[in-house]
């Protein structure tokens, strides 16, 4: 934890410094843009609701491209879902940012059947977004650090072909650092977004969801004691935005 603290304030100093530059600029020349979205997003006994609030700011001459600052609240709901170990060390045997093109150790991978998740998620998220016409906009985001919280649930320890009843609660710190080096719960999506005026629109997104869990006690000894567990879901989207 020491050495996440750092990296925290790094994260924390950027997003203060880029949000006062890019309002300072937008309001000289007018390019900045708020934005509503809802979006719903279904899976395989899963699901998700979320709302996202930005202020987006043309950054190039085209005025065509643009990235935006904001938060996001997510509500994440499913059915007996797998959530299997967390930890970058365990996973892929290192904490580097190079894991993301690692292979998991499949030998270091247990996880819990969670019968009833239900979390919720308040972070800070970044967009960048590229307007290909007037009505039509492709674009990407994630979310970045905050918090998350919900109800304790009944859960599943599975080790080959052991099992131990536990309780497990939603990790309640979020960062985004690098794939499995995450934590908590996090939402990112690529989306594509049809205008009818310039105000509403419609947008497509496959959504990819982080949703955490941590153990009452830690329930994966080997190779080393763990209490965290990670779902990761590719979900199908589907939202409105409002542009004001």
């Amino acid at each position: 934890m020491n050495q996440v603290k750092p990296i925290i304030r790094l994260i924390l100093i950027l997003f203060v410094f880029l949000t006062l530059a890019f309002e300072s600029f937008a309001q000289e020349k007018s390019l900045m843009k708020r934005s509503l979205n809802a979006s719903l997003a279904l899976g395989d006994q899963q699901g998700s609701l979320s709302f996202l609030a930005l202020r987006n700011y043309t950054v190039a001459k085209s005025k065509n491209f643009e990235m935006g600052f904001g938060a996001r609240f997510t509500s994440y709901i499913g059915l007996n879902q797998y959530f299997v170990t967390a930890p970058a060390q365990l996973t892929s045997g290192s904490t580097s940012p190079f894991i993301l093109f690692r292979d998991n150790i499949n030998g270091n991978l247990d996880s819990i059947i969670v019968k009833s998740a239900a979390t919720h998620s308040l972070n800070a998220a970044i967009n960048f977004g590229y307007k290909i016409s007037k009505k039509i906009q492709l674009g990407f985001n994630i979310d970045l650090i905050g918090f998350s919280f919900g109800k304790t649930s009944t859960a599943n320890y599975i080790n080959g072909n052991k099992g131990n009843n536990t309780t497990a609660s939603p990790t309640a710190f979020n960062l985004l650092l690098v794939s499995d080096n995450d934590r908590g719960s996090l939402n990112s999506e690529f989306y594509g977004s049809y205008f009818f005026n310039k105000k509403w629109g419609v947008k497509l997104a496959a959504q990819f969801l982080f949703t955490e869990y941590t153990s009452a006690v830690k329930v994966q000894t080997f190779p080393q004691e763990n209490d965290r567990f990670r779902n990761k879901s590719l979900l199908a989207s589907i939202g409105v935005t409002y542009k004001f």
